[in-house]
């Protein structure tokens, strides 16, 4: 039995469309258009940039803004169980739940049995000196962010991302 020539031999990149003519990828025109006009790509890539932005702010308390939001969260005492802690942040309950257990073993939050198999997360005394320490810091870096952009940008900014959720919202009822 004989072996293929060499030139004839499947390679790793045999199955992979390469660029070029007859390829059958799209035109650079439609890749770059998707790139500027996809609202998941924009939001996400200003997510990351925020959020990068919020943890260096908070770094200096150990804390990461979706803790820090979290610990707000529970400080407005209108989110009694997991559940509705996750609706007011829009995180799934597994997120939510593995968020808790990190702040529980920082002891700054304490999540108690409620009626039936209700969980009730709520602060500790560290959590409450934790986000009375964190606020000054989360105003400062908002308010530099904010005076980047312009308030007014931002108020439009702000009231255009809540537009596109309630649509989602909406369109998932």
């Amino acid at each position: 039995m004989t072996t293929p020539p060499t030139s004839l031999a499947p390679t790793a990149d045999a199955d992979r469309p390469q660029a070029g003519a007859g390829a059958g990828l799209p035109d650079q025109s439609t890749l770059i258009r998707i790139g500027r006009s996809c609202i998941c790509y924009q939001t996400r890539m200003t997510a990351h940039a925020v959020t990068r932005a919020y943890n260096r702010a908070l770094a200096p308390l150990g804390v990461e803004v979706t803790q820090f939001n979290i610990l707000a969260a529970l400080a407005t005492a209108k989110t009694g169980s997991v559940t509705a802690l996750s609706d007011a942040l829009a995180l799934d309950r597994t997120t939510m739940t593995r968020n808790l257990k990190r702040l529980e073993a920082l002891d700054l939050v304490r999540v108690s049995n409620g009626p039936g198999r209700a969980v009730r997360p709520e602060l500790t005394a560290n959590g409450i000196s934790l986000l009375a320490a964190a606020i000054p810091l989360w105003e400062a870096e908002h308010a530099k962010m904010e005076s980047a952009v312009g308030a007014q940008v931002w108020t439009e900014t702000r009231e255009g991302l809540r537009t596109i959720r309630r649509a989602l919202k909406d369109c998932e009822a």
